[in-house]
């Protein structure tokens, strides 16, 4: 690899992580000048660096922005109307207090598909401290396998933003990367939330505050059967869109059928059926005002944007690396010293995730890496899915102080720093390398 083109992209790593952590600047601002400074240091002149950047930054948000926006109004529908504790309510009255800790992760991983990471831990936070007073056994017990399906589902499966960012930024198809992140994601919560949340309860035990609990009456809740119907409806029918393109499904000579299979699949109309649904099911049915869901929805694209941006702007730096042709040095060097690009994946984004603290910003980053190194190579659908759950699984790993979820989960359980790296921090541990050792094992059979 041409040293020149290598030194630029170690400085412009360098110099995002450096406006990071030391001068804490957002990260949108400080991916653009990274951008930047790789494209000066490579030999862009300046009218190639702008028309890069634009670029990128178009090319990435068309689909991600629409798909984002999307999803988070679905979410804060979902969220105001209390389908979580309908969800979890029913799973802990289905597989009982004994099953109590499946039936959190259960609920977990089902609610972070359209509910935002951190909104959904606060929004259960509440049932697992009414399970810990009536057992009196460590909320660790139940903290660990709800925090392990929520940040698993978040990480793995769309339409959360960050396997969105990636499965567009490396060209990988939405159906397949939910079907390959719910195959990883079922082992991966298994291990990193019930076995270690059962172990780490028997080693530090934790009760909840005192009860404060001002929550609606159970009987306003909308029912669960309602709640996981409209979260499968945008899952199927992406799914749907997939298995027709990949001819798995066979609509024969009927372009008609095929039309509407692919346009009632496609992630915007999916997701735009949901909300529909949601706006009308939990929205109206529940006695919200049309002003009211109009409000929950404006509110809910707030924290959309800074994630859309932020997606954008990796778009830009890996418009960049492609642009430059450093992608296809990266690719030379690569195959020069055998290193599989699954590998080099899952290192890249758990290095940012570590040095940084954001899984967003880590998926991002590292999928900008990747994404002109698969320029030459030629991997199916599936593997390219199964590269995006690798990339997953690093982001993830061993959250602390700098993550901001280390301190939110340390807030709400109780915990003080020690407790909370052994407990919160060791699950991200384990779950990025469970993640990446199954995507390790089906990746040669995909």
């Amino acid at each position: 690899m041409e040293i020149t083109l290598l030194l630029a992209i170690l400085a412009g790593i360098a110099l995002l992580l450096i406006l990071i952590l030391y001068f804490r600047i957002h990260a949108f601002l400080a991916l653009l000048m990274s951008s930047i400074l790789v494209g000066v240091l490579a030999g862009l002149d300046a009218e190639a660096i702008i028309n890069t950047v634009s670029k990128g930054m178009g090319g990435t948000l068309g689909f991600v922005a629409t798909v984002v926006g999307l999803g988070a109004i679905f979410g804060g529908i979902l969220e105001h109307s209390g389908g979580a504790k309908a969800v979890t309510n029913k799973l802990l009255t289905t597989f009982g207090e004994s099953k109590a800790s499946f039936a959190i992760l259960l609920s977990g991983f089902i609610i972070a598909i359209p509910v935002f990471f951190d909104v959904a831990f606060i929004i259960l936070v509440p049932v697992i401290y009414s399970l810990q007073r009536k057992t009196g056994k460590s909320l660790l017990l139940y903290a660990i396998p709800l925090l392990a399906g929520l940040a698993i589902t978040h990480a793995f499966i769309p339409p959360t933003p960050g396997p969105v960012a990636v499965a567009d930024i490396i060209g990988a198809d939405l159906g397949r990367v939910i079907l390959i992140g719910f195959l990883v994601g079922i082992p991966t919560a298994l291990v990193s939330g019930l076995w270690y949340g059962k172990f780490i309860a028997n080693k530090i035990h934790i009760d909840a505050p005192a009860s404060e609990d001002a929550s609606a009456p159970d009987a306003k809740l909308p029912s669960a059967a309602t709640i996981l119907a409209i979260i499968a409806v945008p899952i199927l029918l992406i799914i749907l869109n997939t298995m027709t393109k990949s001819g798995l499904l066979n609509v024969g000579e009927n372009a008609t059928l095929k039309n509407i299979f692919l346009l009632i699949g496609h992630p915007f109309t999916a997701l735009i059926i949901a909300n529909l649904l949601a706006w009308w099911l939990l929205g109206i049915r529940q006695g919200y005002t049309r002003e009211e869901l109009y409000k929950i929805s404006t509110n809910a694209l707030k924290p959309a944007g800074a994630i859309i941006l932020l997606t954008g702007a990796g778009g830009v730096f890996k418009q960049v690396l492609v642009d430059t042709k450093a992608g296809e040095q990266l690719a030379q060097m690569f195959t020069e010293i055998g290193l599989p690009v699954l590998v080099f994946a899952f290192v890249a984004a758990a290095l940012v995730r570590v040095l940084q603290g954001s899984a967003t910003v880590a998926m991002i980053t590292a999928a900008g890496l990747v994404a002109p190194v698969l320029a030459s190579m030629s991997l199916s659908a599936a593997q390219l899915a199964a590269l995006v759950i690798a990339i997953a699984s690093g982001a993830s790993i061993l959250s602390h102080v700098n993550d901001s979820g280390f301190w939110l989960v340390s807030q709400y359980l109780g915990m003080n720093e020690k407790q909370t790296f052994r407990s919160w921090s060791m699950m991200t541990l384990i779950l990025a390398l469970t993640g990446f050792a199954v995507v390790m094992a089906i990746y040669p059979f995909l």
